[in-house]
C-alpha cells in the first residue's frame, strides 16, 4: 500500500491532558496518524477534546482514519459583521450550521479565512434577488473594501485533531494522504 501526502503534515506534543492540532482543511478522505513516545487517544472534530475512551493508537504505531470531504466553489462574498458566501447556481451548500469551514480565494487572499463556524444556510428560492444557495459565516469582514472577483474560490470543511496519553508524553504526527494499491 502506498501513501501519497496531501497538503502539509503537522505534529502535536501529547501528554495526560487533551491537546489540539491546528485546524486543517479536509482535502483527502484519509488521515494518517503516528504516535511516537507514548500511546495516544485521538478525537477529530470542529473543537474536539480527547478522552481515554477515544480511539487509541499504541506508541510506535500508526493508524489511518477516514475523513469526510466536503467542498464547493464560492462565486460571491457579502462582507459585514458576518460574512455571507454564495455558491455557484445549481449547487448545494455541503455544510450545516455549526460546521467549521475554511475559504481559499485565489488572487484575493484578504478573503481567505480558516476554521470559522457556519451560523446559517439559506437554500430558499429567490430571496432578495438571489437564486443560489448561501451560507453565513461567523466572521467580521466589514473592513474589506475590495469587491470579490475570484474565479477560483473554494470553501472546504475544516477539522482539528485532539490527543492525549494514558501516561507519559510523546508526539503525534498527522498527515492527510491518498492510499493507492492493496490495503
Amino acid at each position: 500500500m502506498a501513501h501519497r501526502p496531501v497538503g502539509a503534515g503537522s505534529s502535536i506534543a501529547i501528554n495526560l491532558t487533551s491537546a489540539q492540532s491546528s485546524s486543517f482543511s479536509v482535502q483527502s478522505s484519509v488521515l494518517r496518524i503516528a504516535a511516537v513516545g507514548a500511546g495516544a487517544h485521538v478525537a477529530i472534530g470542529t473543537n474536539p477534546t480527547a478522552t481515554t475512551t477515544d480511539y487509541y493508537i499504541p506508541s510506535g504505531q500508526s493508524a489511518t482514519l477516514a475523513l469526510t470531504k466536503a467542498s464547493n466553489r464560492i462565486v460571491g462574498v457579502t462582507t459585514g459583521t458576518t460574512t455571507v458566501l454564495t455558491f455557484a447556481e445549481g449547487t448545494q451548500c455541503p455544510f450545516g450550521v455549526n460546521d467549521t469551514v475554511s475559504l481559499s480565494a485565489s488572487g484575493q487572499p484578504y478573503y481567505d479565512f480558516t476554521h470559522k463556524v457556519v451560523t446559517a444556510v439559506n437554500t430558499s428560492s429567490g430571496v432578495n434577488g438571489y437564486h443560489q444557495t448561501r451560507c453565513t459565516i461567523d466572521l467580521d469582514t466589514s473592513g474589506i473594501g475590495t469587491a470579490f472577483s475570484s474565479t477560483d474560490a473554494t470553501l472546504r470543511n475544516s477539522l482539528k485533531l485532539a490527543a492525549r496519553t494514558d501516561s507519559g508524553a510523546g508526539v503525534l504526527y498527522l498527515q492527510q494522504v491518498q492510499i493507492a494499491g492493496d490495503a
